[in-house]
């Protein structure tokens, strides 16, 4: 259980492996930009309650497992961290200061996986909830309902 994590109604553990692309698949993203965008990603990511758990940005896509409240959908903070590291790209490094809404650093989609922690022993329990159901009833009928005796 230490993995898990907890809001006040709530214990959960939601990964996602998320890769998304620099627009046209430019190979934009190396240098300065490329070493101060790791820090902009965590940064964001914090901001929603995320934790990004690793991270490699290439210099033509971005990699990161990134740990998401179950409050918020993949999409909604997938485009939260593109478009503020749009913007704040363009801030710094493109000398535009005002109203820049970072449409051109990032290609529109993305590819997102859900990382479980055991796929193969989820779908053992899956399997092996109906048959223990099965017996949780068969104990049910073996006692007398009157007396609740056997």
């Amino acid at each position: 259980m230490e993995n898990y994590k907890k809001m006040s109604h709530t214990t959960w553990q939601c990964k996602y492996h998320i890769i998304f692309i620099p627009k046209y698949r430019r190979k934009t993203l190396y240098g300065v930009v490329r070493r101060e965008l790791g820090e902009v990603f965590h940064r964001l990511a914090k901001q929603k309650g995320c934790e990004i758990e690793e991270g490699h940005i290439m210099s033509d896509h971005v990699h990161m497992l990134i740990s998401i409240p179950p409050k918020y959908a993949v999409s909604s903070i997938v485009g939260f961290i593109k478009g503020k590291s749009a913007i704040h790209v363009a801030r710094h490094f493109l000398k535009r200061d005002r109203n820049y809404a970072g449409q051109r650093l990032w290609a529109r989609g993305y590819f997102v996986d859900s990382v479980g922690r055991d796929t193969e022993m989820i779908k053992r329990y899956i399997q092996q909830q109906e048959s223990e159901d099965k017996r949780l009833d068969q104990l049910e009928l073996n006692i007398n309902p009157k007396t609740n005796e056997q």
